[in-house]
This record gives C-alpha cells, sequence and structure tokens, in this order.
C-alpha cells in the first residue's frame, strides 16, 4: 500500500515522473469484515500505533481505534458508502496519545468478506498538507510567478498558469522540448548589470547551457536576464529576470531544473532609459564645439533609442550668434543646416515642412507617416534648432515616457549647444581682438632675417596673450620681443595688446633692455595686470613674462634681458643649437627686483629662436624634453629658409593642436658690410667741423648719396658736431651708415640732451636743432654708459621741399 502524492490529492496535474517532498500524508492502516474486525493490519499501522498484526488480528477494530478521551468505539456504518470519522485521539501500544484523522472505505458487498478499508493520517501532518496543496494551487494558478520545470535533458517537463497566460502555451505545447523551438527569438542577456554569464571558462549563452550547469554543479543562477517576444505581444521585447535551482528526489538525486522568472520588462525599460540618460551626461557636451556636441546627441540616440537620429541647427548659431526668435508669422526662419546624421535600419524622409513648425512652435512635432518624433532644441527662450528621432516597423512607436525622454535629452543638448554657441562667440571675439593686436607685418630691417608663427589654444582654453614684435631702432639696430600674457580669452588679449604698445613705445625711447624691463615692471605692477584674478573667471591673465633683445648688426652685438621668460636658443651656422645662459629675472609685475641683461657676439649667419612655452610645454612632455626638440629641429637649420625651418619645428613640436598658445620668431642675423658704415674721432675743436663736414660729403659722394640728401646730411653734421663740440665732451665721434638711406650719428661724453625749441626773432641761435628735425626723418637722442648719440635719418629731400623748410626756419 503506497501514499498518494500532494498533487494527486488535490486534483492538481504534477510534473510528469517527478514526485514533490513530502508526498505521503494518508496510509492505508487496517482492513475490517463486516463486523468491523481487523482481518489486516499493515506495516504502516504497526509503524503508526505500536500493536503487532498477532496483536489486532481478529479484534473489533472498535477496541484499538477507541477514542481515548471519551472512550467510543467505531459508529455504526452504512455499509458501500465511504464513512469520515473524523479526528480522535487514538493510544499508542506505549500508552501516548496520537491525534489521528480515520476515514473508512468500502471494498466488498459480501458477507463473509473484507469489507472496509481503515485510512489513517496524522493530523498535524495533514494539515500541513492542506497548506502544501493551497501553496501548490497558487503557485500553479494564481501567481505572477513563472515557473518552468526542466528534464535532466534540459528539455521542458512543465510549466505553470502564469506562463500559459503570457505565452499562450499549454504544457502538451512545451512539454518533451527545448525552450529554443519554441522561443526562436529568445536569447540571455546576461546578469543586470549586463555582463555575460560565464562559469567554469564557458559562457552560459542559452537556457540548456544554464540548465545543464545548474544540473551538473548544483550552483543556483540567480537574476538571469531572459529576452524575447511573445505572440500576444510581438512588437515589444520582453525580459524577465530567472532564477534556477536543482530539484531532487528523497533520496538526494538530481531529478530536474526548477525556473522561478518573472517579467521585468517595464523595469529594464525604466533602467536602459536611465542608463541612456547617464550615458548622454558623460557623452554630449565634452567639448565647447558646437558641430561635435551634435553628432554626440546623434551617437547616444542611435540604436538605443531610436533607428535614426538628425540634428539641425540655425545657420547663425553655427557661428556664434545669439538663436533668433522665430514665431508663426514673424521674420523669416533662418537657414537649418544639418549638423548631424546617424541611422541603422532606417531612413529620415523629407521632414522640412515639420522642422519649421517644430522651431516657430517650440514644441514637441510626431509625424505619423514617417514615424519620426522633433524636437526643439530649446535654452533661455531661444530655439537653436531641432532633433528628429525615427523609428522603424516592427519597433512601436513613441510613447509618452518616450517622448519625455527625448525632450529631457534635447534640453540637455539644447544647454550644451548654447554653451559652446557663447564659447565660439567669445573665442571669436578673441582671436579677432588678438589678431588685430598682433603686428600683421614686421619690418625687415637690414642685417636680419625673420619668419614668426603663432597658434592659438585649441579647445575651451582658447586665445591667450602670446605676442612677439620687431622694432627697426636707431643706428641700424633691431629690437625683438617675446612675451606671454598667462591666461586665456577676452582679457588675456587685451593685456597683451597693452603690453605689446608699451614695449613698442619704450623701444622708440632707445632703452637698454634690462631698462625696458624694469620700466614695463613698473607698468605691470600699477595696472595690476599680473595679479591673481579677482572674479575667478577662467579668462583672466594671471602673470606676465617678456624676453626683450636688442641687434647691432654693425658689431653683431646683442644685448638680452628676460622677465620670467625662456630663454632663447641660439643657432650657429654649423648647426649647434643650445640655449643661452641669461640671468633669469622675476615674472613682470612683482615690482622692485632688478633685471640683467647679457651681452652676446653673434657669428655670421646666426639664428636666434625667441619663443613662448607653449611651444615646448605640454601633459605628455616637460618643458626640458620640449627645448631639447627644439634644439635638435634648429641644429638642422642649414641655410634653409627661415619659413621653412619655422613649418619643421611646429611639426615636430605640436602633433596636435596646441595645448596652450605657442609663438615663435626666428631671426637670423647678418653683419652690416663694413663698407657701409663710416666712423671717424673728432676733436673739440671749433675749426674741426668744417672737416667734419668734408669727410662726410666725400664718404655721401663715394656712396653716390644724391645731391639732395647730401647737402641735408651736411647741414645736420654741422650743427650736431657744433652743438657736441660746444655743449658736449670729449670724446666726440662722427659716424655714418648706409642703410635704407643715411644714418647720421654724432656721440659725445656727456650725458645732456639738446631740446628742441622754436627761436624767437631777436634770437641769435637755437635755429639748428629745429633745421635738423625739419630736414630730416627721424632724429633722437640715446644714452651709453659712456655718454650719449644724437642720431638722424636722412631720406632724399626734393629740392622745393628743402628750400621751403630752410626758408620756414630761419623766418623764426
Amino acid at each position: 500500500m503506497t501514499g498518494l502524492t500532494n498533487s494527486h490529492q488535490a486534483g492538481l496535474p504534477s510534473p510528469p515522473g517527478l514526485l514533490l517532498p513530502g508526498a505521503t500524508a494518508e496510509s492505508v492502516i487496517a482492513v475490517l469484515d463486516g463486523s468491523l474486525r481487523c482481518v489486516g493490519w499493515s506495516p504502516e499501522a504497526e509503524a503508526l500505533l505500536g500493536h503487532r498484526p498477532d496483536e489486532v488480528l481478529g479484534r473489533a477494530a472498535g477496541v484499538i481505534l477507541a477514542d481515548a478521551t471519551t472512550g467510543a468505539g467505531l459508529p455504526a456504518v452504512r455499509q458501500g458508502r465511504p464513512q469520515e470519522l473524523g479526528a480522535r485521539t487514538v493510544r499508542h501500544r506505549d500508552g501516548r496519545p496520537l491525534s489521528l484523522s480515520l476515514a473508512l472505505s468500502p471494498l466488498s458487498h459480501e458477507i463473509d468478506g473484507p469489507a472496509w478499508l481503515v485510512v489513517a493520517a496524522e493530523t498535524a501532518r495533514l494539515g500541513q498538507q492542506t497548506v502544501d496543496r493551497a501553496v501548490l494551487a497558487g503557485l500553479y494558478h494564481e501567481s505572477p510567478v513563472q515557473l518552468v520545470i526542466y528534464g535532466t535533458d534540459g528539455r521542458v517537463r512543465w510549466i505553470n498558469t502564469a506562463i500559459q497566460r503570457q505565452f499562450g502555451l499549454s504544457v502538451e505545447d512545451v512539454a518533451g522540448r527545448f525552450v529554443k523551438d519554441f522561443l526562436q527569438e529568445g536569447q540571455i542577456l546576461g546578469d543586470p548589470q549586463g555582463r555575460l554569464l560565464e562559469r567554469d571558462g564557458r559562457t552560459l549563452s542559452d537556457i540548456e547551457g544554464i540548465v545543464a550547469h545548474v544540473m551538473r554543479t548544483g550552483e543556483p543562477l540567480i537574476d538571469v536576464l531572459f529576452q524575447s517576444p511573445i505572440d500576444s505581444d510581438p512588437h515589444h521585447e520582453h525580459v524577465w529576470t530567472c532564477s534556477y535551482v536543482r530539484l531532487r528526489d528523497e533520496e538526494g538525486r538530481p531529478i530536474g531544473v526548477c525556473e522561478v522568472g518573472l517579467d521585468t520588462t517595464d523595469r529594464q525599460v525604466a533602467r536602459r532609459r536611465l542608463a541612456l540618460l547617464s550615458r548622454a551626461s558623460g557623452v554630449i557636451g565634452r567639448t565647447l564645439d558646437v558641430r561635435r556636441t551634435a553628432v554626440e546627441l546623434a551617437e547616444v540616440a542611435v540604436p538605443q533609442f531610436a533607428d535614426a537620429a538628425t540634428v539641425d541647427l540655425l545657420e547663425p548659431v553655427l557661428h556664434g550668434q545669439e538663436a533668433p526668435r522665430c514665431e508663426p508669422g514673424g521674420r523669416p526662419l533662418p537657414p537649418l543646416v544639418r549638423i548631424a546624421q546617424r541611422t541603422q535600419g532606417a531612413t529620415v524622409g523629407s521632414l522640412e515642412s515639420a522642422r519649421v513648425r517644430c522651431v516657430t512652435e517650440a514644441g514637441p512635432v510626431s509625424d505619423p507617416a514617417t514615424g519620426a518624433l522633433l524636437l526643439p532644441l530649446r535654452t533661455r527662450g531661444s530655439v537653436l534648432g531641432v532633433a528628429t528621432f525615427v523609428r522603424a516597423k516592427p519597433r512601436d512607436s513613441f510613447d509618452k515616457e518616450d517622448v519625455e525622454l527625448a525632450e529631457e535629452l534635447a534640453s540637455r543638448t539644447a544647454v550644451c549647444l548654447d554653451n559652446a554657441r557663447r564659447y565660439t562667440r567669445e573665442h571669436a571675439t578673441a582671436l579677432m581682438l588678438q589678431r588685430d593686436l598682433l603686428p600683421r607685418a614686421l619690418p625687415r630691417p637690414t642685417g636680419v632675417e625673420i619668419a614668426h608663427r603663432y597658434l592659438p589654444a585649441a579647445g575651451p582654453a582658447g586665445v591667450g596673450g602670446d605676442w612677439y614684435d620687431v622694432f627697426a631702432l636707431s643706428g641700424a639696430r633691431v629690437g625683438l620681443v617675446v612675451g606671454d600674457v598667462v591666461g586665456h580669452g577676452t582679457r588675456a588679449a587685451a593685456t597683451m595688446g597693452r603690453l605689446r604698445t608699451t614695449v613698442a613705445a619704450l623701444a622708440a625711447l632707445d632703452l637698454a633692455p634690462e631698462e625696458l624691463l624694469a620700466r614695463l615692471d613698473d607698468l605691470v605692477a600699477q595696472t595690476g595686470a599680473a595679479s591673481p584674478p579677482e572674479t575667478g573667471h577662467e579668462d583672466d591673465a594671471l602673470g606676465v613674462t617678456c624676453l626683450y633683445a636688442i641687434y647691432d648688426p654693425t658689431s653683431r652685438r646683442c644685448t638680452v634681458a628676460r622677465a620670467g621668460h625662456l630663454p632663447p636658443v641660439l643657432v650657429t651656422a654649423d648647426g649647434h643649437a643650445e640655449l643661452v645662459d641669461l640671468p633669469a629675472g622675476p615674472p613682470l609685475g612683482l615690482g622692485g627686483l632688478p633685471f640683467e641683461s647679457a651681452d652676446l657676439e653673434l657669428p655670421e649667419g646666426a639664428a636666434l629662436a625667441l619663443f613662448t612655452d607653449g611651444l615646448v610645454e605640454s601633459r605628455r612632455a616637460g618643458v626640458d624634453v620640449g627645448i631639447r626638440t627644439l634644439c635638435r629641429t634648429l641644429s638642422r637649420t642649414g641655410d634653409r629658409p627661415l619659413e621653412e625651418v619655422c613649418d619643421s619645428a611646429l611639426a615636430e613640436l605640436l602633433a596636435g593642436p596646441p595645448e596652450d598658445d605657442a609663438a615663435l620668431l626666428l631671426v637670423r642675423v647678418h653683419a652690416l658690410p663694413e663698407n657701409l658704415v663710416a666712423s671717424w674721432d673728432i676733436p673739440r675743436e671749433p675749426g674741426e667741423v668744417a672737416t667734419a663736414r668734408s669727410l662726410a660729403r666725400d664718404r655721401m659722394a663715394e656712396w653716390h648719396i644724391d645731391e639732395a640728401a647730401s647737402f641735408v646730411a651736411e647741414l645736420v653734421v654741422s650743427e650736431l658736431v657744433t652743438n657736441a663740440v660746444r655743449y658736449g665732451a670729449a670724446p666726440v665721434r662722427l659716424r655714418l651708415i648706409q642703410e635704407r638711406g643715411l644714418i647720421v650719428e654724432v656721440s659725445d661724453g656727456a650725458h645732456t640732451s639738446p631740446h628742441l625749441r622754436r627761436a624767437a626773432t631777436e634770437d641769435e641761435g637755437g635755429r639748428g636743432l629745429f633745421l635738423v628735425a625739419q630736414l630730416t626723418r627721424r632724429w633722437g637722442t640715446r644714452y651709453t654708459p659712456a655718454g650719449k648719440t644724437i642720431w638722424t635719418e636722412v631720406s632724399s629731400v626734393p629740392a622745393e621741399a628743402l628750400g621751403a623748410a630752410v626758408a620756414d626756419t630761419l623766418s623764426y
């Protein structure tokens, strides 16, 4: 006699070939004849009540199964009908009470044969059985949790009602089949983090593999994501979270695998939307570039959100201009320019009218014919453009939640686009300002060859404050300057412009390099250009460095001083390149610290490279590495044109867009030919003025100076030598230089400079220097450690102009 399974007793189908735990709850314990005497006693009865068969056979069942609390035996029964005796307390053989539930089942109608089966169950187990039945019935019929039982071969053995309802399948449809046979498009997605399921060096990519692994190892697999369409909803990919555990029989042998699943499609969709927004935050707006930001939106949207996406911007936005107000019936809409397009399995049709409506109405627009969703890229009350998303069949069209997600994407993108637009405008303004402030064309003095390059910083840093300049100084000398206002943006560029103008004005005063830097330092300290910014804006200037050099082609001497700037690189004609050893000097604006200069004699044909730190310093390599690279590149200069050398240096040092402003000024020096320079020592005697005129006249004749210029030069020599003899100090020296005209210089040992003034009618003197100023192109005074030099530049003067100038001077 065997027990019945729970599922059988509940009237439920049991998984084929499987016995549920705790199956035996009721047992047949005795067989009674028509007089209710025991004629059969089962082993289950002996185990339950403790009586041996020889102790009970032939005895009345009412005595053995009497109620211990009331003493009542078995009630009268009606032949042929089942009889429920209910719960009663029966004594065990050892005297302890047992709570049993008894029932009689008829066997035969023969009077002398067996008539009844006595079925008994412990009341406690029967109550547990009732609970088990209710649980099993709930899991089978009512639970939304989906249950599948697989056999040891991975084939489906049983499914509950929840699966039958969702998939429209019955147990008969799936029993004995693999999942891949009826869910061909189903696939394992991995764990909740999207990672593959890897066990024992293998990837579990299908349900059969998962079942085999769980059967083999007994390791439960929890939260496995499975995705598949279903017949009742073919256009949506549903996702289930499944867990797998191994089943064992009463002897502990593996007999199958149970899958517990829950449809988490809505949760997965919400998670994907959050993941999309999170990815968008990390991708969109990484650069302050309008076009790149538009491309990033399209890349984020396809294919996770849409099958195709385009971004169209109003043309003024591309140039950094304010987006115009576009309203229905207002001014004509500026052109929409396609900036980004990305497709995967879909095409974007002609939606021009929808885009115009989207801009003018500043709201979402749907196009049912193409399945497109258009959203304005709107920020700060202005529409910058339109983002278009398209989904192709069989993918569902955009629902309310999708539109809200698209609006969030468009809103974030619009903010990034507006920031990029503002940066574009500010960058263009700063770049235009800097280009206007930098020299458009450098002078080409005699004795030097010049080439230069400037590259503004790429990316958010933008334009900075690097500058360079070349000045034609008195005596055929050349002034060279390179500087760096630390910082970026409009303020740095404006500061650079002020400093460059100041340096040009100070250079015109013929100041020595160290003196020029000292005066510039005072100016920077007074204006606060090098002070830390108080506003905290990124474009504030943070400091100033500068290097100034004067090269004299008549002596090949170069005097250099620097204020916190990198020293120049000197390249000799034989290819040797090295940094010039210079006193460092503090950056400008600190105040109170002296500057020192170094005096160099440059070889004929040597090159001097002045540069800013942006050329030699980057995040990839320190400044020392950059300087070595620059020296190595310049060592190959040879006789190549300096323009080619500049290009080679930039290509070698700046493989990509510069991280900081980079300026390079290359100067190749030459000595002025000796036959173009003449100088004489003049004794401090009044009679030597005529001698000086004669010497100058003879040399100008050799140089073939035209008669008008020669006449002017004689007047200048006469006046300047007379002043030096009369008011100056020894030694007096006259020098003529033929360099793009005629330069006349008179030096003496005094430091007192003559002053230009207009003589009154009754004055006997005071007209000479005024005459010099009228007849020469430029004139001035420069001071030296030994005294001063009065210099003039004489150019050809037409005879009528010469006569008018002399007459005008003599009339005072």
